[in-house]
């Protein structure tokens, strides 16, 4: 069987110009169908003890009141589960009749009588009757298969009352939580979360069911993208169409976990892929549907036919590849994406301002100190006569203004128009940005373009269709082997900041994630400069493509959960934020924990009331810690692996 495609097969979507929405069939979840050409259905999980029954109701109607289409709620054993019941009563007695998903992890009976109460039923391949404990096995083709076997005898009543009762399945893959023996066969790879929810999906259909949703969620935004591209590609190939669910699994909190989200979901929907939602916040989860609902509303009436149609890709979307630039200055090459800082809008360019975006003036040392969120570049338009900045700072001119200056400052660098560009015979500089859009790349720019080795493109925005415009101008300059590195600059007019995060990170990150850009340039006039250039950072970071910061690997708040997840959560950013670099899970139970951290330095998982294991990597290093202390100990885990520094303050 073809299993892995070519990299340059695009067919992980039906079309990569046009906007249209991969087709899967109906579902029924209650009353709320899924699939087909019903809405983008949005959905949130409770956070609470599911055998606190009251608690659980009024959450649940909280969720509902949102807006939320569907509800679930963690059922961890036989007693939660039978406990479905009675919620599931309660709530219609109040007068709400919002479909039930129950989420199962570890206990196949959970399952079986959790499918008499709701509406779908949540499993998870990785740990449904299979195992997890990190062992490397040499399967043989008949060894493998007895393992299938094995599972398929404990998996099907399940299905076979699923079917009964007219119920339907997810089944949700974890990168965290892939089987050992998924990872003994295909390793940690997207492949592998792809196979483990096939194999399942195989089963069913033996039986002729197909009320399945499925999904292919991960901290980490490539692979999440890779794995449900994958995902949609086995699908076309193999004729199925069920219907997908969409996260980003561990997100975080505030502004992190909102544009991590955006990242991960906006990259798929963008091509047509997705039929539900859940954006998985480490916050009260009512906090989750206005952000879902917006991701969703933004295709409800979506348009892309007017741009050509793409056949082959010059990369490949399967896995990240950064496309292939010569350094221009500190742009392009092997460096990371720049951040350009748009300031042509300030009435006053200042210390102050220049403080609250990372350039700190240190007074009683005459020197500047820069933070490791400051641009590396900053757009005035003009020159500033009384502009001080520190000797290393970079700006941007206007062609014109620029041929004023030219001669007397160092570190000032020229942006062109394409007419204006045309109409040179050279730049001497050794660096200058070329302002361009998709209509201005034909094939007398580009001539002239193979011509300049000191050039760098700005890729202009265009408000409709922007994202899918400029990949095609990537892939345009790909094709002609156009090496000129290129920043995206995307324009905005919201007065929202919720707004600008969510769009934005969609536009820049859906690129930024197939390798696609050199550095970011985000314009928003009515959105404060330090605010955006926040974005700028956290978008890069959540695309993968840049660290400024530390990074904080936090699940979503549920039943299972052994702890305050959001007041640990606050406590450990709040001693750990300046650990650039630095990777730090924080789960709430098992169920994710050293799996879904196996990208993280290190972990604080709950293991019991009260009780927290830190792990270095996937390692244990000390169970049973008692969680008053249990932050604390966690810092000196970081220290005792160097990779501790005392946090500086800026005066």
């Amino acid at each position: 069987m073809k299993v892995k495609p070519k990299p340059n097969e695009k067919k992980y979507c039906l079309s990569l110009s046009r906007y249209e929405r991969f087709k899967t069939r109906e579902v029924n979840i209650g009353d709320v169908i899924l699939g087909g050409n019903h809405p983008i259905r949005i959905q949130s999980m409770t956070t609470t003890d599911t055998m606190d029954t009251d608690a659980t109701v009024e959450q649940s109607i909280r969720i509902i009141e949102k807006g939320a289409d569907y509800v679930r709620i963690t059922a961890p054993s036989k007693k939660d589960a039978e406990n479905l019941k009675l919620i599931k009563e309660k709530l219609v007695e109040k007068g709400y009749h919002t479909p039930l998903i129950a989420d199962i992890h570890f206990t196949p009976n959970a399952a079986d009588l959790a499918a008499d109460y709701v509406e779908k039923v949540r499993i998870n391949p990785g740990n449904y009757a299979d195992k997890k404990k990190f062992d490397f096995i040499e399967y043989t083709d008949e060894s493998y298969q007895a393992e299938i076997d094995r599972i398929e005898k404990r998996f099907i009543p399940l299905v076979e009352k699923l079917k009964k009762n007219k119920k339907t399945l997810r089944i949700g893959t974890n990168h965290g939580s892939l089987s050992d023996r998924i990872m003994s066969r295909f390793g940690d790879t997207p492949l592998g979360m792809v196979e483990s929810a096939l194999e399942f999906v195989r089963m069913c259909r033996k039986v002729d069911y197909h009320d399945i949703v499925l999904s292919m969620k991960a901290s980490n935004t490539q692979v999440m993208v890779q794995a449900y591209r994958l995902l949609i590609y086995r699908m076309l190939q193999d004729g199925y169409d069920y219907p997908v669910h969409l996260g980003v699994t561990e997100a975080g909190d505030g502004e992190d976990g909102r544009i991590k989200s955006a990242v991960g979901i906006g990259t798929l929907l963008e091509d047509g892929i997705g039929d539900t939602i859940r954006v998985s916040l480490t916050e009260e989860p009512e906090f989750e549907i206005p952000v879902a609902r917006k991701l969703a509303d933004r295709y409800k009436d979506f348009k892309r036919n007017d741009l050509p149609e793409i056949n082959s890709l010059p990369y490949n979307p399967y896995e990240y590849n950064k496309r292939k630039t010569n350094p221009v200055n500190i742009i392009g090459g092997e460096n990371v994406p720049v951040v350009i800082s748009d300031l042509s809008g300030e009435k006053e360019i200042d210390r102050k301002l220049l403080k609250k975006i990372g350039y700190h003036f240190l007074p009683e040392l005459d020197k500047w100190k820069l933070g490791d969120q400051a641009p590396d570049y900053l757009y005035t338009a003009k020159f500033h006569e009384n502009l001080k900045l520190p000797g290393s700072a970079k700006v941007i001119l206007d062609y014109p203004e620029w041929l004023k200056v030219k001669d007397s400052f160092k570190y000032i660098y020229p942006i062109l128009t394409s007419d204006q560009y045309l109409k040179l015979d050279s730049v001497s500089e050794d660096l200058f940005f070329i302002s361009c859009s998709l209509e201005d790349i034909d094939e007398h720019f580009i001539n002239k373009l193979k011509k300049d080795n000191n050039a760098v493109l700005v890729l202009e925005y265009d408000p409709v269709n922007r994202m899918a415009k400029q990949r095609l101008a990537f892939i345009e300059l790909m094709n002609q082997s156009v090496e000129i590195p290129v920043i995206i600059k995307n324009k905005y007019e919201f007065s929202d900041a919720d707004d600008l995060t969510l769009f934005s990170a969609i536009d820049f990150g859906a690129l930024f994630i197939d390798g696609m850009g050199d550095g970011i340039w985000n314009v928003a006039a009515n959105i404060p400069i330090h605010t955006i250039n926040r974005i700028n950072f956290g978008i890069l970071q959540a695309s993968r493509t840049r660290i400024s910061k530390t990074e904080y690997i936090s699940c979503p708040s549920c039943g299972r959960t052994l702890f305050d997840l959001q007041e640990t959560t606050a406590k450990i950013k709040e001693k750990t934020h300046h650990l650039k670099g630095v990777k730090i899970g924080i789960m709430g139970c098992i169920v994710n924990g050293p799996g879904e951290m196996a990208d993280a330095d290190f972990g604080y998982v709950g293991s019991g009331v009260g009780k927290i294991t830190l792990y270095k990597g996937k390692e244990v290093v000390k169970k049973n810690v008692n969680s008053d202390v249990a932050v604390n100990e966690l810092i000196q885990l970081i220290k005792d692996n160097d990779m501790w520094v005392e946090e500086e303050k800026n005066k």
